[in-house]
Formats: C-alpha cells, structure tokens, sequence
C-alpha cells in the first residue's frame, strides 16, 4: 500500500534533534490525504502501517517507535527508546521516554512523565502529574492522577490515586 506519509521541509531543533513535520500522504482513519501531522525525527519513529499518527504539535524522536493505531496528541512528547503501540493515547504535554512501554488501551496525558522501565498497560491511566519510573507496571483498570512512583511496584484494579494515597474504587461494568 506503500508510505502513508512524507517528512514536509518545516522542522523544529529539539535538543540538537532535527523534527520534521509530516504530512498523510492518504487517507486512513480521521487522517485526511494532505492533512499535516506532529514533528517526527526519522520514519523509523512512526509506522507507516496501521492507523498510528502523530497531530498538531507532538514530537516523536530518538530511538522511539509507535505503531498499530496509537495516537499521539497536542504537545505530548515521546522519545529515548520508548515504545507505544496496540490502541494506547498519548496526550496534553505528556511524556513517554526512556525504555518506557505504553500499550494496549492505556492512556498518559497532562503533564504525566512514564520513563526508566516503566509499563503502563490494560485500560490504564496515567495522568495530571504523575511520575513514573524504574520497574514501575500500571495496568487494568486503573487511574492514577498524581504521585511519584519510583520502585519496583505492579498495581491493578480496580484502583484510583489520590494525592498519594491508593484508595480503592468500585467500578460500574
């Protein structure tokens, strides 16, 4: 089917990374032909199969990949040797990076950081400031809104965070 998108000649200088701005090349998913995209640094950071895209102004670059239908949002960041790919969303000024891994259904967004070895998977959530990092596993149904986890932890449902204290939730099915 061949390359859904082209680098354009707009670029941005990200700490000595030069980013291209992209542009679909067809149509696939809400991404119309001629419609213009994020900032990637190589087409090795964005597959040209599926239905993945980076829009507006999120920046992909490093040694970063995403794949299958993920979307990368707003100014949302991902980079380093981080991997996003199945259906995960990142968004708002979010950042993915190091040998951090989104998958699945998981969502970052706001001002959330996932790095070091990171997971965050399932139908997670991680978002306003959280930090994550090291060997830090976040997935099922949970959501956590702020707190720094630096340690080797796993939580999974159904859970909440606040402030930075997990509290149990019911959930509606």
């Amino acid at each position: 089917m061949g390359n859904k998108y082209e680098l354009t000649n707009e670029t941005i200088d990200i700490s000595g990374h030069i980013l291209y701005r992209i542009r679909a090349l067809r149509s696939f998913g809400d991404v119309k032909s001629g419609a213009l995209g994020g900032f990637i640094e190589s087409e090795a950071n964005l597959s040209h199969i599926g239905g993945c895209w980076v829009y507006e102004d999120a920046r992909i670059y490093g040694r970063a990949r995403v794949y299958d239908t993920v979307r990368i949002r707003e100014n949302a960041c991902v980079f380093g040797w981080a991997r996003v790919y199945d259906d995960a969303q990142i968004y708002g000024r979010a950042q993915v990076f190091g040998e951090a891994q989104v998958y699945e259904d998981a969502e970052v967004y706001g001002d959330a950081k996932v790095f070091g070895e990171a997971e965050v998977f399932g139908e997670a959530q991680i978002g306003g400031n959280t930090l994550m990092c090291g060997c830090v596993g976040v997935f099922g149904k949970i959501k956590l809104d702020s707190g720094i986890w630096i340690t080797t932890i796993k939580i999974d449902v159904p859970w909440y965070l606040l402030s930075t204290t997990l509290q149990k939730i019911v959930l509606e099915e």
